[in-house]
């Protein structure tokens, strides 16, 4: 899939991929997609990976409410309240329902982020 809008791939795996209805998003980080960078604040950072997430979706002419599950992966639990503030934000803007989500911490992210989440959709 090749959208400007999403940063390139740092691996060998697609966005997104589809099988009988179901769209398995592939853990996004949050490379900035304009500049390429990642930015330090876990804010900041939550929120791109947000927007990559809908982006993807919606290059498959989904939309935020056809997410049904999601993972997030964190260095940093500690950070989980700014998370969930952003998170809770980002999906009441889209839709009445928070998809299912597990939520984990872990030692190391590809590029040194804190955050990064994958998802389920289903048209």
């Amino acid at each position: 899939m090749k959208n400007n809008n999403i940063p390139k791939v740092i691996g060998p795996y697609s966005y997104i991929y589809e099988s009988r209805g179901i769209f398995m998003i592939s853990g996004q980080i949050a490379i900035n997609p304009i500049n390429n960078k990642i930015p330090k604040n876990i804010d900041e950072q939550t929120k791109i990976v947000l927007n990559n997430i809908k982006t993807i979706i919606e290059s498959k002419n989904l939309k935020i409410k056809n997410i049904v599950k999601t993972t997030i992966f964190t260095t940093k639990l500690h950070y989980i309240n700014k998370i969930n503030t952003i998170y809770k934000k980002f999906f009441e803007k889209y839709t009445k329902n928070f998809p299912a989500r597990t939520c984990v911490e872990v030692s190391k992210l590809p590029k040194n982020s804190i955050i990064e989440i994958d998802a389920i959709a289903i048209k």
